[in-house]
């Protein structure tokens, strides 16, 4: 965890202000700014995790996409603790980004279901595509929806296949740092028996199952080698840092946050003032 200091300083900055759909970097200046569709991220994380959603809401924060209307949120189960409801009240209140789902809190006992069978119920809007992702994963929001422009918006199933060597779409499922689902496969997951009836076990895995069984996302797309585990953490599903990467999964000290901020140049557009001297 970073120092409590840290932690502060890091609100007050934010206070301050087979088929591989990946296109290349250089391509993405060539796209108009009209928004062309939506997509929810929903992180999966935890009520006392504090340092780590301040510091992500730095890093999507100063992320947009011209392609797409993106939120992203923070997710986690019911609160437990009196400072927590007093303390993530006042999120709520500052930064209106978090969902609390009405569940225990676990990672393979029913929480990404709860959380895509309520979303139909609990939010004002639909969304063209849904995102459940880790918390310990860097999304580069503009190459993920540049990848994400030319796709079906309908019976699609987005991520990074598991098993690692795999280059193949349909064997297996998609890993659990960041999957996308389209909207469609969102309410048949609120509606259907398959998905109710089968919550326990490795979410990401689940999440498979239940699109094969009830004969579903028909469009499924796997972004290799765009998508990847930080550098030596997890073998075949891990390699180097790329220019082309949109994202990097088990970033989980803050060596290699700091790693990643700098290979990204994500502080770039920061502008010369005589307010500070960095």
């Amino acid at each position: 965890m970073l120092p409590s200091m840290a932690a502060a300083i890091l609100i007050v900055i934010f206070n301050l202000g087979v088929k591989t759909p990946y296109l290349l970097s250089s391509n993405i200046q060539n796209y108009p700014s009209t928004k062309q569709f939506s997509l929810l991220i929903g992180i999966l994380t935890r009520a006392d995790n504090y340092d780590r959603r301040h510091f992500l809401r730095l890093i999507y924060g100063i992320q947009s996409s011209p392609l797409a209307e993106v939120d992203v949120k923070f997710v986690f189960c019911n609160l437990t603790k009196q400072e927590q409801r007093v303390l993530i009240a006042l999120e709520i209140l500052r930064f209106n980004d978090i969902i609390i789902l009405n569940c225990s809190e676990n990672m393979n006992n029913g929480k990404t279901y709860t959380y895509f069978s309520s979303l139909p119920r609990i939010l004002s809007r639909t969304y063209n595509y849904v995102m459940k992702a880790d918390d310990d994963v860097f999304l580069r929001l503009l190459p993920l929806t540049s990848s994400l422009q030319p796709l079906p918006r309908s019976d699609c199933y987005y991520g990074f296949v598991i098993p690692c060597q795999s280059m193949n779409p349909f064997v297996s499922y998609m890993s659990g740092m960041g999957y996308i689902l389209s909207w469609d496969l969102v309410e048949w997951i609120a509606n259907s028996d398959i998905p109710r009836n089968n919550t326990y076990g490795p979410e990401d895995k689940l999440v498979g199952r239940w699109l094969d069984l009830g004969q579903k996302a028909r469009n499924r797309f796997s972004n290799k080698p765009a998508m990847y585990d930080y550098p030596g953490k997890n073998g075949r599903c891990s390699h180097e840092l790329i220019p082309d990467t949109i994202a990097v999964h088990r970033v989980k000290r803050w060596d290699q946050w700091f790693a990643v901020i700098n290979y990204f140049n994500v502080t770039k557009e920061l502008r010369p003032s005589k307010l500070y001297n960095v």
